[in-house]
């Protein structure tokens, strides 16, 4: 991609963060649901790395070997118009000058964002010491700039979900943490797990930039959101999870009963599926 081009991109999807609108994202999984998903009116993508995991046959958690990752990223740059931000978890890379060469990888694949994570994957230390978490920060935004390109930084702390004890007490860790990312560079701030509208509230006043929320099935409408100061809403793997579950649902029904509902006055047809694939 002409370097432009991206920070052309870069600088529009952060503009994107200005909060006098909820950026939504739907998380795509492969070329074709990114490109379906602009069809349908993104202003932005991001990829879902549990999604996207499963597209290539592995599990969440950094299973997928970083080429098949990277590559997976090139498809669905190389069919959007949008700008792409990449859900690279943890980043890839055990210290930070590992975590700068995965995303040096994403940035030359087309993305102008990342999603990066404080979460080890380790059952006793499920958290990186807020240092190291943001000195890979530093690393990310390293990264961008050596390459010329403003990348979008999504810093995501993970103590609301894995710390254990007082939940005000947890929620004051995860801020600290989000501040923290702020101030290394992060664009904005994914405290992952927020539960109602008092903790919802609570992060946007008390974090220093724009706050990510994931969607869940309790959350408040995207107008409530726009009132408690969200900047942006996230879908992470639902829209692959449903696609999943309605694929899953079909075979079922083949193998089992061996009729058809599911597949019956749904969707998107053939000629259209490639109407959208081909503009």
């Amino acid at each position: 991609m002409n370097k432009d081009t991206q920070r052309a991109k870069a600088e529009a999807f952060r503009a994107m963060h200005d909060r006098k609108q909820v950026l939504v994202l739907v998380n795509a999984w492969d070329a074709g649901s990114a490109r379906f998903i602009e069809d349908a009116g993104a202003r932005a993508i991001a990829s879902s790395s549990a999604g996207l995991a499963y597209s290539l046959g592995y599990s969440d958690g950094e299973y997928v070997p970083l080429d098949e990752f990277i590559g997976a990223i090139a498809r669905i740059a190389r069919v959007i118009k949008v700008p792409l931000s990449a859900d690279i978890e943890s980043g890839f890379g055990a210290d930070e000058k590992g975590v700068g060469g995965t995303v040096r990888a994403i940035i030359e694949a087309g993305a102008v964002g990342i999603n990066l994570e404080d979460s080890t994957g380790e059952r006793e230390r499920p958290l990186y010491d807020i240092e190291s978490a943001v000195a890979r920060v530093h690393a990310a935004r390293a990264a961008g700039e050596a390459l010329g390109v403003p990348l979008v930084i999504n810093a995501r702390s993970d103590a609301l979900v894995t710390l254990k004890g007082e939940r005000g007490a947890i929620l004051d860790e995860a801020i600290k943490r989000c501040n923290a990312y702020r101030a290394a560079g992060a664009d904005s701030l994914f405290p992952l797990g927020l539960e109602g509208e008092a903790e919802i509230s609570r992060a946007t006043r008390e974090i220093n930039g724009p706050v990510n929320l994931i969607f869940r099935p309790n959350i408040p409408p995207l107008a409530r959101l726009q009132e408690l100061g969200i900047a942006r809403l996230s879908l992470g793997s639902a829209a692959a999870l449903a696609a999943l579950t309605l694929t899953h649902q079909i075979a079922q029904e083949m193998f089992g009963a061996g009729t058809y509902p599911s597949m019956l006055g749904r969707g998107i047809n053939y000629v259209e599926a490639n109407k959208i694939m081909q503009s």
